[in-house]
């Protein structure tokens, strides 16, 4: 395993988009319908503005030699439970397909525990696809732990 040490982690910019589309295009095992078809570029043009606008959210990407190699965003949520504890929310983890095993997936979720203990969140979460038993060991070495089960329904 090669361990790229020049990653840098920073905000997604439009100019990004067809790259992160690409990558969750790539991603057989999701089952989003993500796709490189340019029709749907004004879906994710959309979805990218709504998150651009949010003051909770955070798109990163993970880019290697100015390249887009990787991508996750974080969300940040406060509820009543806990005493009005917050907790970072770590979504949509990818890692382009020709650079996992590089170290490019660690990084960026070190990354997001950075942010979430630089803004006083005592906790981070995520969730991961149940069929994605490598990704599940990843987690756990990162130091996350199995605790809740979750679900989840179709609304269209």
């Amino acid at each position: 395993m090669t361990v790229e040490t020049d990653i840098l982690i920073r905000q997604a910019r439009r100019e990004d988009l067809s790259a992160l589309v690409a990558i969750f295009a790539a991603d057989a095992v999701g089952g989003h319908g993500d796709t490189t078809d340019p029709e749907a570029l004004a879906d994710y043009a959309r979805a990218f503005a709504a998150i651009e606008a949010s003051p909770d959210q955070t798109l990163y990407v993970a880019e290697c030699g100015g390249e887009v190699v990787g991508t996750f965003q974080t969300l940040v949520t406060t509820t009543l439970t806990g005493r009005g504890s917050s907790a970072m929310i770590i979504e949509a983890v990818q890692t382009r397909a020709d650079r996992r095993g590089q170290g490019i997936g660690a990084r960026m979720i070190e990354f997001a525990i950075a942010e979430a203990k630089g803004r006083g969140i005592g906790r981070a979460a995520l969730t991961s696809n149940a069929i994605r038993k490598d990704a599940h060991r990843f987690y756990e070495r990162l130091g996350f732990k199995p605790s809740h089960l979750g679900f989840k329904m179709a609304l269209k």
